[in-house]
């Protein structure tokens, strides 16, 4: 494996700002030599929530068997052995990577440290694993002094204005809220559902307090890139570190603020507006790189080896 990305091709994470084309890729393995390490998100480009990709978890494969490391980096707001759970149930082989690290690690240290406060959680049972264990006392929403967001209590069909109503409720109280999962929108099947992030979004927007767990944010790429290095048994230079994401707003951004390359995955969430049956729609890619200021190494439909 090189020790770094190549210095001719366009940059990615850390970026020039000269907005270069990115190199559109058919393989993954015309880049793979490129790097040592990839960070590469999960739901989108090895899963949809319903079934795995076997063409995504084979490139993974073949890289760590190329002597590349892989760690799986998510916003899932629960704790990696869930999300591990999750994707042998999908059965995504345990060989595609060595590690994972989520938001859900990352919330559970930032509600750790709000030890003896009440809290109120906003989202589903199946989140509650991110309080496991941590001495923090959870109640109804009018008694909270402060708010745990991991989603949508119902994301099959409520969206964030079902919400409104509540977060002025907090707001009017001045809550602080902890968003376990940045993702606005993520993949179920062919459907887009809500994440806790569109909810912490509107929050903000209407002066609440947010602080983030997860991607688009430099503490789970910190986290993500000392596991990188456990694997590694040594230090990796972030210029050996590649980005695998489908969400321009998360992977790519993420990826940027944190000084690695990134490979876009246009077929996520993406898919509808930048895949047209199954060429990509470059003026409109493009486009939508100039809007979000991100401009990943390269462009995939799909990751594949």
């Amino acid at each position: 494996m090189a020790t770094g990305g190549p210095d001719s091709g366009p940059g990615g994470g850390a970026g020039s700002g000269d907005e270069p084309h990115p190199q559109i890729l058919l393989r993954f393995r015309d880049l793979a030599d490129s790097y040592d390490a990839v960070l590469c998100d999960i739901w989108g480009v090895v899963h949809n929530g319903v079934r795995a990709w076997p063409d995504a978890c084979d490139a993974l494969h073949r890289f760590r068997d190329g002597g590349g490391h892989v760690v799986l980096i998510t916003n899932a707001p629960r704790p990696a052995e869930s999300v591990r759970a999750q994707l042998d149930h999908l059965k995504v082989p345990h060989h595609s990577y060595d590690a994972i690290v989520t938001s859900g690690d990352l919330t559970r240290a930032m509600v750790g440290a709000r030890q003896g406060q009440k809290l109120f959680h906003l989202g589903p049972q199946r989140d509650l694993g991110v309080f496991e264990g941590l001495d923090v006392e959870l109640v109804g929403a009018d008694a909270a002094e402060a708010v745990v967001n991991t989603g949508l209590f119902d994301d099959e069909n409520e969206t964030p204005d079902d919400y409104h109503a509540m977060l002025q409720s907090f707001l009017d109280r001045k809550l602080e809220m902890i968003c376990a999962n940045p993702d606005v929108v993520v993949e179920r099947g062919d459907r887009l559902i809500y994440c806790a992030g569109a909810v912490a979004d509107a929050y903000e927007t209407m002066g609440g307090t947010v602080h983030w767990a997860g991607k688009p944010h430099p503490p789970i790429y910190d986290a993500a890139l000392e596991l990188v290095e456990s694997a590694a048994g040594g230090s990796v230079a972030r210029s050996g570190v590649l980005a695998i994401g489908d969400s321009l707003r998360t992977d790519l951004a993420g990826a940027r603020r944190s000084g690695v390359d990134s490979l876009f995955v246009a077929s996520g969430i993406h898919g509808a507006e930048l895949v047209r049956e199954t060429a990509l729609d470059l003026p409109v890619l493009e486009e939508s790189f100039r809007q979000a200021e991100v401009w990943p190494r390269a462009v995939m439909t799909r990751l594949v080896w």
